[in-house]
């Protein structure tokens, strides 16, 4: 948990040109978008079974019911901002919690932020197609699962085979990794999976999800992924949104390192290259 106060800290100490903002929370209602309204009560009053709040791997406090709510709420700020901001990118400093079914929470997610932010943007009126590139290292199978039947949004997650979920669910587009995949192998199949999606699905905004464990000092995440090949990551993303003019809405999802310093640099390295992209 301490990474997001050093991502925060980080960020305004290193990072010009950012405005903050504090997150704000999400009501019943806009968690209904992606959740059953059964889950977000008993999450509210702390009445979910021991085993379902095991499997959030948090225990139950107000606390944690309200930064999950901010959580979300930081992530649709994000969406809100990029589509209005004539920069077209913004960020959320935590978020990414894509492990969140929607009767279940698992894996530190609560809440899909994600699922939730894409469905009130097309409630809005802001758009109708919304694309989640997931590029934690862990399949997004929460999103997966709620998005299932949606056309209008479309799920793709780059991520290692072998690790959690170790069952996995179907999204539009699944890249399943080796243990091992280094820097080039990693960009060639994002390259590739960008161009298919493209090719399918026509987003007009984009909702990233910049996990920070395919880094290859992280301890869950098995890939070999170095500093510059998650810079080149993101600037491929963030390149290929600005040629075809779609916005960018930032999470930071998961990141294990065996040493923090490490994961809390590969965020604030993608938190820079948003803003250079930005004023771009």
């Amino acid at each position: 948990m301490q990474k997001y106060r050093l991502i925060h800290e980080g960020a305004l100490a290193t990072i010009e040109g950012i405005e903050f903002h504090e997150a704000p929370t999400t009501s019943d209602g806009l968690l209904a978008l992606a959740h059953h309204p059964r889950y977000i009560a008993q999450v509210s009053d702390g009445s979910l079974e021991p085993a379902v709040q095991k499997a959030i791997g948090f225990p139950w406090t107000p606390q944690m019911v309200e930064r999950s709510r901010r959580s979300a709420g930081a992530t649709i700020a994000a969406c809100r901002a990029a589509l209005n901001d004539p920069g077209r990118i913004a960020v959320n400093l935590a978020g990414g919690t894509h492990h969140a079914f929607a009767d279940q929470g698992a894996g530190f997610c609560v809440f899909n932020d994600a699922a939730i932010a894409a469905r009130l943007m097309q409630a809005e009126r802001r758009l109708r197609r919304v694309a989640i590139v997931d590029l934690d290292v862990h399949q997004g199978n929460g999103t997966a699962s709620i998005l299932a039947n949606d056309d209008s949004i479309f799920t793709l997650s780059l991520h290692g085979a072998h690790n959690y979920p170790f069952s996995k669910e179907q999204s539009d587009l699944d890249v399943a990794l080796e243990d091992g995949t280094g820097d080039a192998a990693y960009l060639s199949a994002l390259q590739d999976a960008m161009a298919t999606m493209l090719a399918r699905f026509t987003p007009q905004l984009i909702i990233f999800l910049a996990g920070a464990d395919p880094h290859e000092g992280d301890r869950l995440g098995r890939l070999k992924l170095s500093f510059d090949g998650l810079a080149r990551r993101d600037a491929m993303v963030l390149e290929t949104a600005g040629r075809h003019a779609i916005p960018v809405a930032i999470s930071m999802a998961g990141g294990y390192g065996k040493n923090i310093q490490d994961t809390v640099a590969v965020h604030l390295q993608t938190i820079a290259l948003a803003a250079t992209f930005a004023k771009r």
